[in-house]
């Protein structure tokens, strides 16, 4: 059975997904000083295409959580969902790790731990599986952090993940941070090596586009594709069947008003083999997995 989202990148760990008429947005930040040219920004015009916008909140850092998203509920059908611990006041549907809930009849989000604040999310959208880590990461520091710190951290991180053993993730949003120096990437090797995403997409990459390139090169394996969006409004649409995907890049557009709205021709079917046992074997896209 055939299945397709499109996911558009804006700004740091910021994403939108659109899935049937739904829209669903993962901590939208437009910069400081809300810098992001309007080209890659959410607006009222393009969330009214959609029958219904979820908007999800991992956490409160300023980086993942800009108050403005609220103004958007006006005139509009938002729906908020922020992780349990967001300050007082906060408005939305509140989840804690290892809760469930139930947004719409084809529609869920499982809340899982982070190794930061706040949380990470799995939604589940019309048989499509979506993981956004919000900041859930092997954060540590190999030049600075002394030993002990280094084996917290790991062991943080390895009992965060161990919950998510056995879940099937279609389409992965994972932090990687040079500026945890060497090893930066060793958090989103782990994720993908164990949980084997379909499709992987780096994040919170500080403004270093070459590091979400270099690592979308170096990371995919037979099972699991690694693709970068690195201009705000970049989007792929990405078709899923049961070995085979794939993956069709669309340039962010030059203004608002050559956005497409519309849902986007089906990228033509390709099909390519495997490569290799080694799980760093170089692939391109689509590929067909096993």
């Amino acid at each position: 059975m055939q299945k397709q989202l499109k996911v558009t990148y804006h700004y740091n760990s910021g994403f939108s997904i659109r899935i049937g008429g739904k829209l669903l947005v993962f901590d939208y930040w437009e910069g400081e000083g809300r810098k992001l040219a309007e080209v890659g920004r959410l607006n009222k015009q393009i969330l009214s295409a959609y029958e219904q916008v979820y908007v999800f909140v991992s956490h409160a850092h300023p980086d993942h959580f800009s108050p403005m998203i609220y103004e958007w509920r006006e005139d509009l059908p938002v729906t908020y969902i922020v992780s349990s611990d967001m300050p007082i006041g906060t408005r939305g549907k509140r989840i804690a790790p290892l809760e469930t809930l139930d947004l719409a009849q084809d529609i869920s989000v499982k809340a899982f731990d982070s190794t930061d604040l706040g949380v990470s999310l799995l939604v589940r959208a019309y048989g499509i599986n979506i993981f956004h880590a919000g900041d859930l990461n092997l954060w540590h520091w190999r030049q600075e952090s002394s030993l002990r710190e280094i084996e917290a951290a790991e062991n943080a991180f390895y009992a965060a993940c161990a919950p998510m053993k056995g879940e099937r993730i279609d389409l992965a949003m994972f932090p990687v941070d040079p500026r945890q120096g060497m090893l930066y990437d060793a958090g989103a090797n782990h994720f993908i090596l164990t949980q084997k995403p379909r499709v992987f997409i780096p994040m919170h990459w500080q403004d270093r586009t070459e590091v979400a390139i270099d690592f979308a090169r170096r990371a995919k394996t037979p099972h699991t594709e690694v693709l970068a969006l690195t201009r705000p409004g970049e989007s792929a649409t990405i078709t899923y069947q049961e070995k085979l995907l794939d993956i069709h890049i669309i340039e962010p557009p030059r203004d608002m008003a050559d956005l497409p709205i519309a849902p986007l021709r089906r990228p033509e079917k390709t099909r390519m083999e495997a490569q290799g046992e080694d799980p760093f074997a170089d692939s391109d896209l689509p590929v067909d997995l096993e």
